[in-house]
């Protein structure tokens, strides 16, 4: 009897251990729990996935992990996830504009705070989401230590000044922007209760004198390094308006310093000068060409961003241009721009103020050619199954054509391009003789890609009908997936298949 209870006892525990082990640590969210989740939690990472999906198959195991050893932080960040693809998945990711899996996105006190941008393995999410939680912005309780930051500084603050008992409405959105920018931008924050001299502070102390008599202050603080003549180096949030927002317009001022990191901050019309650009090393170099495009700048501060990068460490987004980075160290500017619909220009006149107000004014007026880049027109497109469209023909060949198109971005260095491709060119023989559909294919890493398109790995393949409106093919890659999702959505029924993808008999044709 003993024997047999202790048996059972042991498969008991086995059981028991299985399923723990199995018993996933990310919560499985559907529409209705959604809501109730993000509230209950004070800090919550959501991932948007769909089951097919690659990716999402990788991100898995380390997302996993990650909320297994987040589950017992101090305090927890639980980690949750939502189908896509199921019914009750698919209005939530449709009301937070998930367009692409796996999409990672970070909730605080039941709100979204921001996309997430960290790493996509166990640590490096774990380590990321730490950083998420605890003041996002610094309290400072004296004169001396916060004079002494900014005056360090070798990049913008954000500075809160407040009355102690944090009952403001300035504070409660002070913090609430900090926590949604805290992973690019330095927040510190006093009461004047603490440091009743705050406005003695050297760089505080020439503010106008409302400000300073204000109980509630949001300064944007730019650093030494970059202050000028064109522009105030300590902006003032009058307290109207969206705070966040207003820190994001200000925070790069005039002629802001681009880098791969905040490349994204900069939107078009936007005027990039490339040059060798470097406050560490060559600060002074870096403000005399700077300073000279301030002076144009000013003129166009609400009409477009301006900014300057380092032509080395952005070599490969001049090739886009047509241009090389400069080889010497105190070689003029290389000018370009891009347009809201991407185009690119290249200044070809030497760097001068006078040259870059021309090029200024002659792009906004729509003087100037854009810069394609493009392989050379192909030969006997026509006679081929699959069409070749690069730069120079897309337009005729896709944007512009009567027909549907079905089209692959590739590159020719990747491996799922390589296999895709025997399957894609069985796919332009089963519909060369369609006179509604077309078959094409463009390497992306040669051409241009137009703005209706957005590619961001490979293959990328887009159905794009007669209605021009770009439709991203999520589908399967077997040949019969690919007729059977023409035959579905062609514009006009397909002569040599029915709608489910079924060829015709002789008399249905």
């Amino acid at each position: 009897m003993v024997q047999i209870k202790f048996e059972t006892l042991v498969l008991a525990t086995i059981f028991l251990a299985f399923h723990c082990t199995n018993a996933s640590d990310v919560l499985d969210l559907t529409q209705e729990q959604f809501n109730s989740a993000i509230q209950q939690h004070d800090t919550i990472l959501v991932k948007f996935f769909a089951p097919w999906c690659g990716h999402c198959k990788r991100l898995a195991p380390e997302y996993e992990s990650a909320a297994a050893k987040l589950k017992n932080n101090d305090p927890p960040i639980p980690l949750a996830k939502v189908d896509c693809t199921t019914d009750e998945g698919k209005e939530v990711c449709s009301q937070y504009g998930v367009s692409g899996y796996p999409t990672l996105k970070i909730f605080k006190n039941g709100e979204f705070s921001s996309e997430y941008n960290g790493p996509r393995q166990a640590d490096g999410i774990v380590k990321y989401m730490r950083s998420k939680v605890g003041p996002a912005s610094r309290l400072f309780t004296d004169k001396s230590s916060l004079e002494s930051v900014i005056e360090k500084a070798t990049d913008v603050i954000i500075l809160g000044i407040f009355e102690k008992d944090g009952s403001s409405d300035m504070q409660t959105s002070f913090m609430k922007s900090a926590d949604k920018l805290r992973e690019n931008v330095y927040f510190a924050h006093v009461f004047q209760n603490d440091v009743e001299d705050v406005y003695k502070i050297d760089r505080l102390a020439k503010l106008d004198e409302q400000i300073r008599l204000n109980s509630n202050n949001v300064l944007v603080i730019r650093p030494k390094i970059s202050m000028n003549k064109f522009e105030s180096n300590i902006v003032d949030y009058s307290g109207s308006g969206d705070l966040t927002e207003f820190i994001r317009s200000n925070y790069h001022g005039l002629v802001g310093h681009r880098t791969q990191e905040n490349m994204g901050d900069f939107k078009p019309p936007m005027i990039v000068a490339f040059y060798d650009v470097d406050y560490v090393k060559n600060p002074k170099g870096t403000n005399y060409w700077r300073n000279r495009i301030l002076k144009v700048a000013q003129n166009y501060k609400d009409s477009m961003s301006f900014a300057v990068s380092n032509a080395q460490q952005f070599a490969g987004e001049l090739e886009e241009f047509g241009a090389e980075p400069p080889r010497d160290r105190d070689a003029t500017p290389v000018v370009t721009a891009r347009n809201e619909k991407g185009e690119k220009y290249k200044m070809e006149d030497k760097f001068s103020v006078e040259n870059l107000e021309k090029f200024v004014e002659d792009f906004r007026a729509g003087k100037l050619e854009p810069f394609l880049k493009s392989e050379p027109l192909p030969e006997n497109n026509d006679n081929a199954n699959v069409k070749t469209a690069v730069a120079k023909n897309i337009q005729d060949l896709v944007i512009n054509n009567d027909k549907d198109v079905l089209i692959e971005f590739y590159a020719p260095w990747c491996g799922h391009c390589k296999n895709l491709a025997p399957t894609y060119e069985d796919l332009g023989q089963a519909m060369k003789d369609e006179p509604n559909v077309l078959v094409v294919k463009m390497d992306a890493t040669a051409n241009d890609v137009p703005s209706e398109f957005t590619v961001h790995g490979f293959p990328t393949i887009y159905w794009y009908p007669k209605s021009k409106v770009a439709q991203k093919y999520e589908g399967g890659r077997d040949l019969q997936n690919f007729i059977d999702y023409i035959a579905e959505h062609s514009t006009e029924e397909l002569v040599g298949y029915d709608r489910k993808g079924q060829k015709k008999s002789k008399e249905e044709l």
